[in-house]
């Protein structure tokens, strides 16, 4: 019986198909059409260049071994490499010629073919020969390096539980939302740090949005969109940095949801930030949409007090600096917005002090800070800190008016004139009167109670640092 590469090739599948995963089976080996068999030589077409070099990268050893057991220890594979013609628009074939090749005998790790002209990869690492992406991360990213906090704790342990089992875990995919400079980058580059170092044979990859979206466009100007695809179904773990991007690219829309499609079934991991919740994202398809909802959505919020004098502590300790305890909880009061801020502060008041060869103390604090913190565009009143202290003791308001004894309205009276002095232009006697007719030397003394408070009682100090934090934010 005359051999045709037909038959050849239906062998070599028979073989295939019982040892790779039937969605690889289905993905890599479909695909392949079978051209011309001449003496030992089977020429098979395959779709792009990067289905090329995922078989070359993942499958060279089966090949040999199969395409050996069919045509004996001589036979070699060459290739035609499907390309897009760009002047009809429309699929053509190109043999590569043997000047532009090289053919070697097979053996279990050599490949027989380097190929010309080949697409290029925005992620390529110079100077290695073999298949190589760089995963686009910033080595710094750590887990140990975020700082864990009650505004933070569910994206972070997911990231954590993701980094150990990617694609094998209920999330996938894991999407990360909140606003800017809460930590989005942060937990979704540490969870690509960690796979890459525990995991170091996985491919992981890091891209912005709007870099995809360009990717996809210089892809889409060069008739090559299918090799665009083809390359990114080659990643395990896929980090996309806020998607809501995709809302004004409808066609990259389209070529991520093939992508996510196949990396999904494939049980690969997906990982995407964005700065609201998936139900929120306007102008995303609904069929994207429904696939983010598939694994867990976890979303970070602004950091607490106790949470930013920690990120403040971890930031000076790493990078070797040292500041007075009051300074930094005074930059931890003051910036309240999210942890880049907290950090630009800190870089700002450090340069301060080494541009003008003096010490950091509270007083620097305050100058530098004044280009952080917004000036107040509502006036609080002695009635809204009175009422704001009342609601966090439940005490009633009217009881911190009158004479008594009891312990508990005694401190909230006493906190709430001490929020009144800071907080109010209120001179003391004002704020006497409004406690029922008091004087100033009363005003006085419960200030100077409180902060000898402050200082030896640890439960009344954080309860008077909240309410502070309380008032700070109602004058913003």
């Amino acid at each position: 019986m005359t051999r045709t590469a037909e038959s050849v090739w239906s062998n070599c599948l028979k073989i295939i198909k019982d040892i790779v995963e039937w969605q690889h089976y289905k993905t890599w080996f479909e695909p392949i059409q079978p051209v011309e068999l001449n003496n030992n030589i089977l020429l098979i077409q395959v779709p792009s260049q990067f289905f090329f070099e995922y078989l070359e990268e993942h499958y060279i050893s089966l090949l040999a071994k199969t395409l050996k057991r069919e045509l004996g220890k001589n036979a070699r594979l060459e290739y035609r490499i499907m390309v897009d013609s760009g002047n009809s628009g429309r699929k053509g074939s190109m043999d590569l010629p043997a000047s532009e090749a090289r053919y070697t005998h097979y053996n279990e790790m050599d490949f027989p073919l380097v190929i010309n002209n080949p697409v290029k990869n925005p992620f390529v690492i110079p100077g290695l020969k073999k298949i190589q992406i760089d995963p686009q991360l910033n080595s710094s990213y750590t887990f140990d390096l975020f700082v864990e906090g009650d505004c933070n704790r569910v994206a972070r342990r997911a990231g954590k539980t993701v980094a150990e089992k990617p694609g094998a875990n209920s999330f996938n995919p894991l999407v990360i939302y909140g606003g800017t400079g809460l930590g989005k980058t942060h937990i979704a580059q540490a969870i690509g740090n960690e796979v890459k170092r525990t995991q170091p044979h996985k491919v992981v990859l890091y891209v912005s949005s709007e870099k995809f979206i360009n990717q996809f466009q210089d892809h889409s100007r060069n008739n090559a969109i299918n090799d665009f695809i083809h390359f990114y179904q080659l990643i395990d773990v896929l980090i996309i940095d806020d998607v809501q991007f995709f809302a004004r690219a409808e066609k990259s829309q389209d070529a991520f949801f093939a992508i996510f499609n196949h990396l999904h079934q494939s049980g690969k991991q997906l990982i995407l930030t964005s700065d609201k919740p998936p139900k929120d994202l306007d102008g995303m398809q609904e069929r994207l949409l429904s696939r983010f909802r598939w694994g867990l959505s976890t979303d970070l919020q602004v950091p607490d007090y106790e949470t930013r004098i920690v990120i403040l502590e971890r930031k000076m300790k790493n990078d070797g600096l040292e500041m007075p305890p009051e300074v930094v909880k005074y930059v931890a009061y003051n910036i309240s917005t999210n942890v880049r801020e907290l950090e630009g502060a800190l870089i700002s008041l450090l340069a301060q002090s080494s541009l003008n060869k003096r010490e950091i103390d509270l007083e620097l604090a305050k100058k530098v800070l004044r280009n952080f913190v917004r000036t107040s565009s509502k006036e609080i009143t002695i009635d809204t800190i009175q009422k704001m202290v009342c609601d966090f003791f439940d005490v009633p308001y009217e009881k911190l008016l009158h004479k008594t004894r009891k312990r508990e309205i005694v401190q909230a009276r006493q906190i709430s004139m001490f929020l009144a002095k800071g907080f109010t232009k209120n001179s003391l006697k004002t704020i006497g009167e409004h406690f029922g007719g008091r004087d100033h030397t009363t005003v006085i003394h419960s200030c100077q109670t409180v902060k000898n408070l402050m200082d030896t009682d640890t439960l009344f100090k954080e309860n008077v640092l909240e309410l502070t934090q309380k008032v700070q934010l109602a004058a913003m």
